[in-house]
């Protein structure tokens, strides 16, 4: 009786942007690929802000990986967090709530991602959520629509204005598509059902350390 030869196997940590394209990129390659995601959807982060401002829902940013990758037959989705890589066994140890699995690779690919950077003041997040997460998002959602009620209900007009200024720190796509949305759901939105909201419009600044970090974006903000 033969033993079946070896074929190559490749685990790739995260199904992200990185995690998807490399595993689109062996379609074809004579390998075995397993992606191993603490999530079962793909998260399309440059729509992110458009769920934090209510425009679209979770759902629709968010398909799942297995049904992306279902035409893919070399590739196989694991569900469960990465707790342990051992590079001498070659294993990538994860969990799903009390289960532990352990998967052997020839080749490792680590697409985890990255976590929201306050720069050494990480206490700001308390006031300032990042933007990466659908967490993150939906927490925006709340903030700024709950702004939006509360000076709906003021008969305080400084109070009122106070609730509706919005500063968004950093003027990179996210922060500008982010201002600017604010300031659309105000006037559109809205205006015609919030009475008071619609005689004081949000306004929103973008803070950032470069002037011109969106060249492309500036134009129509100056």
């Amino acid at each position: 009786m033969t033993q079946a030869a070896h074929r190559h196997r490749v685990v790739i940590i995260g199904s992200g942007f990185g995690g998807l394209t490399a595993a689109k990129a062996l379609k074809r390659a004579d390998v075995d690929v397993v992606v191993i995601s603490k999530t079962t959807s793909h998260l399309f982060q440059p729509l992110l802000y458009q769920v934090a401002t209510g425009i679209l829902s979770e759902g629709e940013i968010a398909p799942t990986t297995r049904l992306i990758l279902r035409k893919q037959k070399n590739v196989r989705v694991l569900l469960g967090e990465v707790e342990a890589i051992d590079l001498a066994a070659q294993t990538v140890t994860s969990r799903l709530m009390t289960m532990r699995t352990v998967t052997p690779f020839d080749s490792l690919i680590v697409a985890a991602g990255a976590q929201q950077s306050y720069f050494g003041n990480d206490h700001f997040a308390t006031y300032a959520p990042g933007m990466k997460t659908i967490d993150d998002a939906l927490e925006l959602r709340g903030r700024i629509l709950g702004a939006f009620e509360a000076a709906e209900v003021s008969t305080d007009p400084v109070e009122r204005q106070r609730r509706l200024t919005f500063v968004v720190v950093g003027a990179g796509p996210t922060g500008v598509e982010v201002a600017g949305q604010i300031v659309e759901l105000a006037e559109r939105t809205l205006a015609g059902r919030s009475a008071r909201s619609s005689r004081a419009i949000a306004g929103s600044s973008c803070w950032t350390q470069h002037p011109r970090f969106c060249p492309r974006w500036a134009k129509s903000w100056d």
